[in-house]
């Protein structure tokens, strides 16, 4: 049986770099065109709230592993505010 903590780290780990290879594929070619800011807006919003109720619990893996998504989806943002011209 797997320990509950271990599923929890890897679920976190697995959902947190889930987003990495969008972000190096827009930092690559600078091409945003296909993705949504609303999405990208909603996802840091949903993930922000993990981070709070990860506070809440004092669950690290919790905190760290959504605190380290929105650092992702924020970068991603960032590059489509930077882009969204090139696209046009």
């Amino acid at each position: 049986m797997i320990d509950e903590n271990i599923l929890g780290i890897a679920a976190g780990i697995l959902t947190s770099v889930s987003m990495l290879p969008q972000l190096i594929k827009v930092i690559r070619e600078r091409n945003v065109e296909d993705l949504s800011w609303v999405m990208i807006l909603v996802l840091i919003l949903g993930l922000s709230l993990w981070v709070w109720y990860g506070f809440l619990k004092n669950e690290l893996p919790i905190i760290f592993s959504n605190a380290f998504a929105v650092l992702v989806n924020v970068a991603l943002f960032i590059c489509y505010l930077l882009y969204k011209n090139n696209s046009d």
